[in-house]
């Protein structure tokens, strides 16, 4: 069922009185901080304006795509709304199981009437995908253990003369491959091209080569937090909202390396399926969760980038800790001075293949 985007915006900014009475909808999250983020900026204004409007939460995010399959096969759809990654939104939506958005129909404009598309930008990056925050992976260092010269480049990461320790690094080939390659030579902007080739991988492989003895391989992005807290690692890598949390709340001796940092999406998909209601319920909600102000909000309790280019401005300090958040976002122009966009495509081609020859790297 479709809606105008002028009864949207309605029903988006009165309440639906005994309309809404008793409507309950189930989000699907991450948990932890990011999910709390949703929960202050976004979820409680729109229950307040909406008596009778209730969510529930459920963390399975990370197993969303298997999750929504198994739904869509027994005829079941129990989830309104569902965070995920860009790229599973792209299988999602690639094997219907997502429902195709329109951001002008569905989607607030910017408050100087700019279109979602436009505000949007390049961030719509799938025909499902209502982008939400921008993030990074990227390095945080134990200042205490990097001697007099911090890090300022990624390829610190690969020198044990001028930064010897453990290193932390995710056990995947993706974001480690590509940082291999740049720190062997290849030019940024040639990097796919070259992890395209059997040359590349095993090129890749082998400068990962270089340190393999001197690396913890990490598979929750709360794993590196601790292990700088604990001081047994000198850097890893970990999501930039984890590095900002055990900086700036915990005050561990930890500074961000943002160099090299990859820039990847969440955001919202809505299931396909969903009855007239249903889907009547959620597009409300996403029409006025998904707004300037309400994005720009988020980044009050998490260092992560609001996707809409209207909402930068509006970035302001942390709720809590009283302090500015702008510097900490990672397309903060002071950090964002030398990224890399996480290659969905590229990865959708050849994830399976990379990911054999890297579990077998490991196992060697």
């Amino acid at each position: 069922m479709k809606l105008t985007a002028k009864l949207l915006a309605a029903s988006a900014l009165t309440a639906v009185a005994g309309a809404a009475t008793a409507q309950e909808m189930t989000f699907v999250s991450w948990g932890g901080a990011y999910q709390k983020s949703q929960l202050n900026a976004y979820v409680e204004p729109y229950i307040a304006s909406n008596p009778g409007v209730s969510v529930v939460w459920d963390e399975s995010s990370a197993e969303a795509v298997a999750k929504l399959r198994a739904m869509n096969e027994a005829g079941n759809i129990t989830w309104d709304l569902v965070d995920v990654v860009a790229a599973d939104a792209m299988r999602l939506c690639d094997e219907g199981l997502a429902m195709e958005i329109d951001p002008d129909e569905h989607l607030a404009p910017a408050p100087d009437g700019t279109s979602a598309e436009d505000d949007f930008g390049d961030l719509l990056v799938s025909d499902c995908f209502i982008p939400q925050i921008v993030y990074s992976t990227t390095f945080g260092y134990r200042t205490d253990m990097v001697g007099d010269t911090p890090p300022t480049d990624i390829c610190a990461v690969f020198d044990l003369e001028a930064y010897p320790g453990k290193r932390a690094l995710e056990k995947r080939p993706i974001n480690n491959v590509e940082w291999a390659l740049y720190c062997d030579g290849v030019a940024k902007d040639d990097i796919y091209d070259v992890l395209a080739t059997e040359e590349g991988q095993e090129r890749a492989l082998a400068k990962l080569g270089t340190i393999k003895d001197e690396v913890i391989w990490w598979s929750a992005g709360a794993d590196t937090p601790q292990l700088l807290a604990d001081g047994e690692i000198v850097m890893g890598s970990t999501y930039n909202g984890r590095l900002f949390s055990v900086i700036e709340e915990q005050n561990q001796p930890v500074g961000m390396l943002w160099d090299m940092q990859v820039f990847d999406l969440d955001g919202w998909i809505i299931p396909e399926g969903l009855s007239e209601e249903r889907l009547e319920r959620v597009l409300d909600f996403v029409y006025f969760g998904t707004d300037t102000q309400r994005l720009a909000d988020q980044a009050k309790y998490i260092s992560y980038g609001p996707a809409r280019a209207s909402s930068a401005p509006l970035v302001g300090k942390h709720e809590e800790l009283g302090i500015d958040m702008a510097p900490h976002m990672p397309t903060d122009p002071e950090n964002a001075k030398n990224t890399l966009l996480y290659n969905f495509e590229f990865w959708a081609d050849y994830r399976d293949d990379i990911d054999a020859k890297f579990q077998a790297w490991l196992a060697q």
